[in-house]
């Protein structure tokens, strides 16, 4: 017997993530690779002009611990345009590799053994076990196609004295469905008069598809005491340079800090060079961002439109969610392998972002974040059977 079989696992019920599982199967079978969500075309070339300029001209040690101060300072400028919200970009900014990361450090700064965690199934698979080796313990308010809008109702009757934590995210991932401003507002309502924190991740803030986005910026009273949780990544189509950040309260931020230098220290420090350039040349690049991925929606939506998938709302975000159920009883897992096997389509199913899924919902998720000739190619696959 060797040591390593009397290891504990800290999680034990976590294995291969099914993005992993299903991008290796599509690439083994070579399928249209619709399951993971990264785009399949080219980031802005003056970016990696700009990392490759700061790469070579000796960028490459290593930055401030909390992230370059010229980023720190794009960001700022980048809040205070997009949302009236004026933060400090020395004590409440801090540059993180990845959004990943940021989650990460901020359930760690706050949540203490046996201190409860309310999330909003489907949940994005990283925040449960982030909250497991904090050592607190998750409760989960479900979302019920087709909408997923959130049951306030519900989400109050979880609320204890242990509860430490709420973690939002809107636009959402894996559906689509973006929050109002009263859903702010009834959130700031259920907590305003207990010690709970926020952490809102807004990773995909400026794909979203009505008039303006809702965000925790323009809560001031959850802005308060909230985490805000961005990515570069998504915003510029580089998901490989994992490059994020959060904004959160000066006390919050020395909390958050006090885990991120031991978990990363610091991000590239290139690219972030490469992210402040591009960002004070072009300030406004993000706007456009809802209008590029609502045209990549659309094309999706009507190459589909004959098909016998239900195609749910799509309210931001670059992921669509299919209703099978005209065409098959299988689970969504089985039903996604079969895709892959036999129409030449990778999916995510959903169940794997519930605790307990729905029982007869049979949703799986595509992301559009591709070129339109790989969209029109996969549409017209699924739209055979």
């Amino acid at each position: 017997m060797t040591i390593a079989s009397h290891v504990v696992s800290k999680l034990p019920s976590v294995g291969t993530t099914i993005f992993t599982k299903m991008s290796a199967l599509a690439a083994e079978k070579g399928a249209i690779n619709l399951s993971q969500g990264f785009p399949d075309f080219p980031p802005d070339a003056r970016l990696l002009q700009r990392a490759s300029q700061a790469i070579l001209t000796g960028n490459n040690q290593y930055s401030p611990m909390t992230g370059l101060p010229i980023l720190r300072d794009a960001v700022a400028n980048l809040i205070e345009r997009h949302y009236d919200r004026t933060v400090s970009a020395l004590d409440e900014i801090t540059i993180t590799s990845g959004a990943s990361e940021a989650i990460f450090d901020a359930i760690t700064a706050v949540v203490h053994q046996d201190d409860e965690v309310i999330l909003f199934d489907p949940a994005y698979d990283l925040y449960e076990p982030a909250v497991t080796l904090a050592g607190g313990i998750c409760k989960r308010v479900t979302l019920m196609a087709p909408d997923f809008r959130p049951d306030w109702h519900a989400f109050e009757a979880l609320l204890t004295d242990k509860t430490r934590l709420v973690l939002i995210n809107t636009p959402h991932n894996p559906t689509g469905s973006c929050w109002l401003a009263e859903d702010l507002e009834s959130l700031w309502q259920a907590i305003a008069s207990r010690d709970i924190y926020v952490l809102s991740d807004e990773v995909y803030e400026f794909i979203h598809y009505g008039e303006s986005a809702v965000s925790v910026h323009k809560h001031a009273e959850l802005a308060a005491r909230s985490f805000v949780v961005s990515s570069f990544g998504k915003s510029f189509h580089l998901t490989g340079w994992k490059v994020g950040y959060v904004v959160a309260p000066v006390a919050l931020t020395a909390e958050l800090r006090k885990v991120h230098q031991f978990v990363t220290f610091c991000t590239a420090t290139p690219l972030q060079q490469a992210l402040a350039e591009h960002l004070l040349e072009l300030p406004e690049e993000s706007a456009h961002l809802a209008t590029f991925y609502r045209q990549k929606r659309d094309v999706l939506r009507k190459a589909l439109g004959n098909s016998r998938f239900t195609l749910l709302p799509c309210e931001g975000t670059y992921f669509q969610l299919l209703d099978y159920s005209d065409i098959s009883d299988l689970d969504d897992v089985a039903f996604c392998e079969w895709l892959v096997d036999h129409v030449g389509v990778a999916a995510i199913p959903v169940s794997v972002f519930y605790q307990q899924p729905p029982e007869n919902q049979r949703v799986i998720r595509l992301c559009f974040a591709k070129e339109e000739s790989t969209l029109l190619d996969a549409a017209q696959r699924l739209s055979q059977l």
